[in-house]
């Protein structure tokens, strides 16, 4: 689809389907998040990665600027980023409150908002609400990066899109006589 085959319409539904998907992705986000152990989040799996605490961020704060980028129509950075969160609970915490707030924001944007174009550093002009599948393809990429850290570091891998070895899957009804 062409950028000016897109209507109003398209916009609003575009924008609803993908804020749904990316509130449910943050709350995986977070389970994947909080699994790096403080002790361990200096871990690196090679010497050009980032550290787990660094990728951590990376991925949290990224989400955040993709919104707010979206919702002030203009991803020019001002003033300093927010300073980075000491522990990995304050980072859950942090990234739970401002993706919650990103995510109300440019829900409230209206259709024409969202079509509007929007500089991305020289590097693109789309339409705002299209930023919204960047930002989606770039909080998975980084958070599955961040998954496989996780074992080494000695912590579990928490379930992602259904089971994994350290958190195997349990269909709902299984999960309800569980409790």
């Amino acid at each position: 689809m062409s950028q000016q085959g897109l209507t109003p319409e398209f916009a609003a539904g575009y924008c609803a389907m993908m804020l749904d998907g990316i509130t449910r992705e943050a709350e995986i986000t977070k389970k994947v998040i909080a699994a790096v152990p403080d002790a361990a989040s200096s871990y690196k799996p090679d010497p050009a990665a980032r550290t787990a605490k660094e990728l951590a961020w990376h991925i949290a704060s990224a989400d955040v600027h993709f919104l707010n980028g979206i919702a002030a129509l203009n991803f020019a950075t001002t003033g300093q980023p927010p300073e980075q969160p000491a522990t990995t609970a304050e980072v859950v915490a942090w990234y739970d409150q401002n993706v919650k707030r990103g995510v109300a924001q440019v829900a409230a944007m209206t259709p024409e908002q969202l079509l509007t174009p929007v500089d991305f550093f020289g590097v693109f002009k789309f339409p705002a609400v299209l930023y919204l599948g960047f930002l989606n393809n770039h909080s998975i990429h980084h958070r599955g990066e961040l998954a496989t850290y996780l074992r080494p570091m000695g912590s579990k891998v928490p379930s992602i899109y259904g089971g994994s070895y350290d958190e195997p899957f349990q269909p709902p009804a299984a999960a309800e006589n569980a409790a």
